[in-house]
């Protein structure tokens, strides 16, 4: 692989001029200025022992064992705010005194620190004579988000995260001086762990901690930073990975690997070459795995949007229609894998890099945000019939609140790209670039929402110095339909086409270059049905208007709001008679009508379609906010349906389809220790996301949930296990009933396998009625344990309440 030295501008060289993006701009700025510093340091003073000032800290996750990630977050969107040149000059100020004051809060606490020298954390305290005690509970697999641990070292990597940003983007030195303190802590922590304890702490969601403590080390050369880095490389996942394995991601949390495949990436960048530790790392391999990971990633689990993971989780290779419901795509997936995608594109050079980039902004990242309040979505739904549901600006503080706020104040930072004299033009939107080392400005117009032409000015910033003459690569997009059309100075232009790039060698100044990009209506199918189908025009996906009928929310997990009920039928688009499958995957601009229209009180126009068989109108999904919609469709012919139709009435009539009433998560934490499940441990309980999610209760010990019930029809517990579990043994029990005591005894070729157990009526008649997320709900405790005081089989995935 031949290395590049390609680089992004500084955000002070470059602003985004297209109007959706500085809508979300001014909307993000809005929000960030409405924050109370001393809300977002109580947590951190209350660790410290300090005053709080009177000020309490905020609602949702910030008043939690994750309390603190927020402010993190927060920093890095703040500094990227006080650089960025479409914030106003005030608001930049304003913003910049505020970060002054967090890092000043900071350092006040590591000062104060009542745990090892500069410790610094925000959540909520559960031991004042042991602040850092989440911290020794990961340590000894003690993780109950609510009484234990909730990923304790991703929220210090949040905040480490944040303060470097701040330090590197507006040259804050004390912000370094913060960094440096969690950096040491760190590394008096992670010195001291031994192979087992280290391989513990690794199976916990960590974030990035490899990825930070190498950019510290980058900032500062000292080698500690890089040999605690180091220890939070997980190598034997790394190698897991680059083997190439048949669905090695299967059921791995997708944000907690991310991650860690960045800081793979860092090693390389950081490290490569350099002597550290007495020898030169040799970090050739490090690049290797991320690249195998971005390459499996976008290749066998990305949806059309660019987004990924159902339930945060991903699935088998080329799984994804089977995989559609109301909880896809994580925003902060695809937040890190644009920060992926864009440092491999610097390294590499390869167009795939800046075509995916270019898919997941549009299509997931503008996606996220609702126009008209800045708020951002958790999830997005690939089901057909759901809606978006966005956060609250003070009251949630979900992890994809934060990438959120960091994500509108960067939308610029990777229009452009240099390396040596040549310019790279990776995404096409009204942009300017302030190219001072070349005495240059250069002016992009491109609105594809509304025409193909991308017009591309450079001229001189100051015509008396004298300007250089630049090379200019300009990224042939993936969906161009038909020949580009390059012109410079009204001439048409010839360019080379290197590596998906049409180049201009000597671009004089004062030139003009205008390059038109033909776009179309395109179909994509998804790889396990490829009658799953969404329809493209140019880089935006489009989903149709399902209405606004009774969008219900309902809350998951920890506080997480998602649509409760979907409309649409089955997701089918029914052909008519004259047309075929094949002529529509093939042809779709022929059934598709254009139809412009405006939107936002008519400052954007955008494209809008009329699917001219079906009631059905199709527009940019990004522009979408305030209605269910309808991604991907399955496609029938008329027979096909009838026929569909006919077994379906049959089946329902043999077997009821089953309705979920609950569902719970063992092993990961959020959907299992919420307000409504409540989980009680005695005894001790394992739980693990390493290779999808799991619990076991250990020698004598048994866990609880609280589970809703439905009084009027019979209930059934839907439980996954591991066939590798054979010989091991569960009981199901409800207060002192037994009704279910078994053990494993699989004979089939799954990895994994699901049993129905129905829950007696003498037991659902004993439900209690509690509340929980603001709604009553009628419950019972499920408890599990193994036969005779013995360990366990594992709940694996699901553990769903179901009726029929």
């Amino acid at each position: 692989m031949q290395i590049k030295q390609i680089a992004p501008f500084s955000m002070q060289q470059v602003r985004n001029l297209d109007p959706y993006c500085v809508n979300g701009l001014e909307k993000d700025v809005a929000y960030l200025k409405a924050f109370e510093v001393d809300r977002l340091l109580a947590g951190f003073r209350e660790t410290a022992g300090l005053d709080c000032k009177g000020k309490s800290r905020y609602e949702g996750w910030e008043s939690t064992l994750i309390g603190g990630h927020t402010l993190g977050h927060y920093l890095s969107a703040v500094a990227q705010a006080c650089v960025n040149p479409g914030v106003e000059k005030e608001d930049q100020e304003v913003l910049y005194a505020m970060a002054q004051k967090i890092v000043q809060g900071l350092l006040e606490c590591q000062a104060a620190s009542k745990g090892r020298p500069h410790f610094l954390f925000g959540a909520v305290v559960l031991d004042p004579t042991n602040v850092e005690l989440q911290f020794d509970n990961v340590e000894k697999n003690l993780t109950n988000i609510i009484t234990q641990a909730w990923v304790p070292w991703y929220t210090l990597h949040k905040l480490l995260a944040g303060v470097l940003d701040a330090y590197e983007l507006t040259g804050y030195e004390p912000a370094l001086q913060v960094a440096k303190g969690i950096g040491d802590w760190t590394c008096e922590r992670a010195f001291g762990w031994d192979q087992e304890t280290q391989a513990q702490v690794l199976r916990v969601e960590y974030g990035g901690m490899n990825e930070v403590l190498y950019q510290l080390y980058a900032f500062t050369q000292e080698e500690k930073y890089a040999k605690a880095a180091h220890i939070f490389d997980d190598e034997p996942l790394f190698e897991t990975i680059c083997s190439g394995d048949r669905d090695v991601l299967n059921n791995r949390h997708a944000n907690t690997t991310i991650p860690k495949f960045i800081g793979a990436l860092h090693r390389y960048l950081t490290c490569h070459g350099k002597m550290i530790g007495g020898e030169i790392v040799d970090a050739t391999r490090y690049l290797e795995y991320a690249t195998c990971f971005w390459k499996m990633v976008v290749e066998k689990h990305s949806y059309g949007t660019g987004g990924n993971s159902e339930w945060e989780h991903f699935g088998k290779d080329g799984i994804l229609d089977k995989e559609r419901t109301n909880c896809n795509c994580e925003t902060c997936n695809i937040y890190n894998m644009l920060k992926l995608s864009r440092r491999l594109f610097c390294l590499t050079g390869e167009v795939k890099y800046a075509q995916y980039y270019e898919r997941a902004f549009y299509n997931t990242i503008l996606s996220s945000q609702n126009p008209e309040t800045g708020m951002t979505t958790y999830f997005q739904p690939m089901a057909s019939g759901y809606f978006k549901v966005y956060g609250q600006p003070f009251t949630k503080f979900w992890c994809c609140t934060g990438t959120g706020m960091e994500n509108f104040t960067k939308l610029s930072d990777s229009i452009f790209f240099q390396e040596g004299n040549r310019l790279y033009v990776n995404l096409y939107m009204d942009a300017n670039l302030t190219w001072k080392e070349k005495n240059l400005k250069v002016t992009m117009e491109a609105d594809l929402l509304a025409g193909d032409e991308v017009k591309i000015c450079v001229r001189s910033m100051e015509p008396a110095r004298g300007a250089a003459c630049v090379e200019l690569a300009l990224r042939i997009p993936s969906w161009i339909a038909g020949e580009p059309m390059l012109k410079i100075d009204g001439k048409v232009y010839q360019g080379a086409i290197e590596e998906g790039y049409f180049v201009i060698e000597t671009v004089p100044v004062d030139t003009e270059i205008s390059l038109i990009l033909p776009k179309t209506i395109t179909v994509q199918s998804l790889p396990d049905n490829l009658r799953s189908i969404a329809f493209q025009y140019g880089p935006f996906v489009l989903s149709a208007d399902l209405g606004k009928e009774d969008m219900v929310t309902t809350t998951t997990g920890m506080m997480v709001t998602i649509p409760a009920n979907k409309v649409g039928g089955y997701d089918e688009l029914v052909l008519p008679g004259e047309i075929s499958i094949e002529e529509l995957i093939e042809q779709p601009q022929k059934y598709l009508q254009l139809v412009p229209k405006n939107g936002q009180e008519g400052k954007i126009s955008y494209p809008c379609f009329r699917l001219n068989f079906a009631n059905l109108e199709f527009m940019p999904h990004f522009l979408r906010y305030k209605e269910r919609y309808g991604i991907y469709f399955v496609v029938r012919t008329k027979e096909e349906m009838d026929q569909i139709q006919q077994e379906r009435r049959a089946a329902l009539l043999e077997k009821p389809e089953g309705k979920i009433i609950d569902t719970v998560q063992p092993g990961y934490g959020q959907y299992e220790n919420d307000e409504l499940h409540r989980m009680y441990d005695w005894g001790g309980s394992v739980g693990s996301t390493d290779h999808g999610t799991s619990r076991y209760a250990k020698s004598g010990g048994f866990f609880t949930y609280y589970m809703c019930v439905s009084p009027e029809i019979d209930n059934y517990l839907s439980l996954t296990f591991l066939s590798e579990d054979n010989g091991k043994s569960i009981k199901v029990m409800s207060g002192d009933e037994v009704f279910y005591e078994e053990t494993l005894d699989y004979t089939g070729e799954d990895e994994s396998y699901e049993i129905r157990v129905k829950v007696p009526r003498e037991v659902v008649k004993k439900a209690e009625k509690i509340m929980a997320n603001g709604e009553e709900h009628l419950t019972i405790p499920i408890t599990f344990r193994g036969s005779q005081g013995a360990e366990s089989a594992r709940l694996f995935g699901f553990v769903y309440m179901m009726n029929y």
